[in-house]
């Protein structure tokens, strides 16, 4: 390579460094849109049920939205972040100045965007040049859910668990069955579980009967008797202020598995209430808990090493 092309290659990083630069001062008040989505995250929350090999394509490099394992090196628009991402970014970008082919890189799709598994400062490198499209081998993770570009990680979060609501809601014939009602999660994976507790209840009640009750009648039950006296005492007691960000159905999850921990260890007639409210004393929030973590995450961020410079 010629030094012209290196000086270039050079010129084009700082550059680059630069703009993630200002374009981070600039999201200071959402700095998760800046980030890219890691793909293990998604596949996490996604939970895939097979992938598929696409072969070679042509992406739209504006829809590749993450990363599997270089997530942290690159902003959402693929300008580098760091400094020991600049000599693999610079060869790369000689190589382009140069007018070299380079190997396609390698995506997953994933609900109808694109991560990276192999090829990020390519990706990165053509992005700054303005590229539109990029050749790619890409293998596609069979999701249920649409991603879009724009998505962060809590957005894709709160969609996965409107569809599991959906999903729960359909299964059971809940806005027949209980009209009106709502049952709310802060994070997915929840309406199984909380399934599989209407089931153990139906078992339970089929236990004194000579005939199977239709799961209608225990959900019914169930509601009416388990998970509505709990939540009564959650809300009676302001129980809710002392887990910010939470829900009534997570409280319910925690302090029914707290209550039935306390009837083994001290009988089955131990009282409800008293269940909750230990369960919301001994891990809710109260403003000394939250003014020690507060003064953690300063000391912590006041701790933290210089960023990289320009």
């Amino acid at each position: 390579m010629s030094d012209f092309l290196r000086e270039q290659a050079k010129k084009d990083f700082e550059r680059a460094r630069m703009r993630e630069f200002f374009e981070r001062i600039l999201s200071f008040t959402s700095p998760e849109r800046q980030e890219l989505l890691p793909l293990d995250e998604v596949k996490k929350l996604l939970r895939p049920k097979g992938e598929r090999y696409l072969g070679l394509k042509t992406v739209p490099i504006d829809k590749i939205v993450g990363s599997e394992g270089r997530y942290l090196d690159f902003n959402k628009k693929f300008l580098p972040r760091h400094g020991h991402t600049r000599g693999r970014w610079e060869s790369i970008d000689q190589a382009h100045l140069a007018y070299k082919e380079l190997p396609p890189v390698k995506l997953y799709e994933v609900g109808g965007v694109y991560f990276v598994r192999d090829g990020n400062h390519r990706v990165s490198v053509a992005k700054s040049k303005g590229s539109k499209f990029i050749d790619a081998e890409v293998t596609s993770l069979n999701a249920e859910i649409p991603l879009h570009p724009d998505m962060t990680l809590d957005e894709l979060r709160k969609r996965v668990i409107d569809y599991e609501y959906a999903e729960f809601r359909e299964k059971t014939d809940m806005e027949r069955v209980l009209p009106g009602v709502e049952i709310r999660f802060s994070t997915p994976g929840r309406y199984d579980e909380l399934y599989e507790h209407i089931l153990v209840h139906k078992y339970y009640i089929n236990m004194d009967k000579d005939y199977e009750i239709p799961f209608e009648e225990a959900f019914r039950s169930w509601y009416e008797n388990v998970y509505r006296p709990i939540v009564e005492v959650i809300r009676k007691e302001n129980i809710l202020s002392m887990f910010p960000g939470r829900t009534e159905g997570d409280l319910y999850l925690w302090c029914v598995k707290h209550w039935d921990d306390l009837k083994r260890q001290y009988g089955q007639d131990y009282d409800l209430r008293t269940a909750v409210i230990q369960f919301a004393q001994r891990h809710g929030t109260t403003w000394k808990r939250r003014l020690s973590r507060w003064w953690k995450r300063l000391t912590s961020w006041l701790r933290r090493p210089p960023a990289d410079p320009q």
